[in-house]
């Protein structure tokens, strides 16, 4: 059985792979909490500078199956966004995306990395398990199209 590492690569993007990165960010965010990212918002932050676009990509095909989005500033790293297509889920290609920008953050002398999730999303726990700590919490951030509101939490780890 292959592993995880043979299954998947990790390489950075640009704004050549917007096309490929919209129809992950279409499949893996639902439009009930509106948390996607659109095109143009994609092209506008991707020439900043500390802005780092990772792909996930299928080993034998080559398919872009997952992204994240990544802002550093001096010795501090957000991670913006992260997706995978809903059929890769389980797969370890969240987990790789993860570990790959917790790798490159230490390497560029960054000492703390930090995120927003929404209270309930199945992610958290993967956050969690890599080191990540809650230090934050705003209340009925996020809104439902129903009108439903959600915490977002603030997650910090320190490396």
């Amino acid at each position: 059985m292959a592993t995880v590492e043979q299954d998947f690569r990790v390489e950075t993007g640009c704004s050549k792979d917007l096309d490929s990165v919209m129809l992950v960010m279409d499949a893996a965010f639902g439009k009930r909490f509106g948390e996607a990212w659109t095109r143009s918002q994609l092209a506008g932050i991707l020439p900043m500078a500390g802005v780092t676009l990772t792909l996930a990509r299928e080993q034998e095909r080559g398919d872009v199956i997952g992204f994240s989005l990544v802002r550093t500033v001096t010795d501090e790293s957000e991670l913006l966004l992260i997706a995978v297509l809903p059929d890769c889920h389980r797969r370890g290609a969240g987990g790789i995306l993860l570990d790959d920008f917790l790798n490159r953050a230490r390497n560029d002398g960054v000492r703390r990395v930090h995120l927003e999730v929404r209270d309930g999303n199945p992610a958290v726990g993967m956050y969690k398990n890599a080191g990540f700590s809650p230090v934050g919490r705003r209340r009925n951030y996020y809104r439902a199209q129903d009108g439903e509101r959600f915490d977002a939490i603030t997650l910090a780890h320190q490396i």
